[in-house]
């Protein structure tokens, strides 16, 4: 099962925990909260780390593909040269603005529009996300680079739809004479 999929029926499954969960109570509302920031900060802390193990090990391999287009233009997708340094650094950044992304959402939804079982399924799904994270994967958990933790990571759509970003010699030369062609 996907990441996609397998995230859709892990919020449902939440969801329907959630529901049994008596909120009303202080003691419960006050111990989901302390879950939910404490889940918050150790997956930031895991993602800053991630970011120390990858400038330790300053892999200055060069990783050159071409970035799929966008779906809604026309446009012929660009060329990347970049080091494999770089590459991890910004999935990593990624990564750490969808949490603080995350985070202020919920700070919206519970501060002021009083929603409390957001609060117990983002928790989840942090960690869901955390385990899917792939620099986690490769820098922490010390899985080889090869399959689906291959750089340039392909990016996880809705049922199963990804877009991989191109990494063949007759693509790569492609971009490179658009680029020529641009610069000329």
């Amino acid at each position: 099962m996907n990441a996609a999929a397998s995230n859709l029926v892990i919020s449902l499954l939440a969801m329907q925990v959630a529901r049994k969960i008596d909120f009303n109570d202080p003691q419960v509302l006050t111990t989901v909260r302390i879950a939910y920031v404490a889940v918050q900060a150790i997956i930031l802390a895991t993602y800053y780390f991630t970011s120390y193990k990858i400038k330790q090990k300053n892999d200055m391999t060069v990783l050159k593909y071409v970035e799929p287009p966008s779906p809604m233009t026309k446009d012929e997708g660009q060329l990347v040269t970049t080091t494999v340094k770089d590459y991890d650094l910004s999935e990593t950044s990624k990564l750490m603005k969808g949490v603080w992304t995350g985070i202020a959402m919920m700070a919206f939804m519970h501060g002021y529009l009083k929603y409390t079982q957001p609060l117990f399924v983002q928790a989840l799904m942090g960690l869901k996300g955390l385990y899917d994270a792939k620099p986690v994967a490769i820098h922490i958990l010390g899985k080889p680079a090869e399959g689906d933790l291959k750089r340039p990571f392909k990016a996880g759509g809705l049922m199963g739809a990804a877009t991989s970003p191109q990494t063949d010699k007759a693509a790569i030369d492609a971009a490179e004479k658009r680029t020529a062609k641009k610069d000329e």
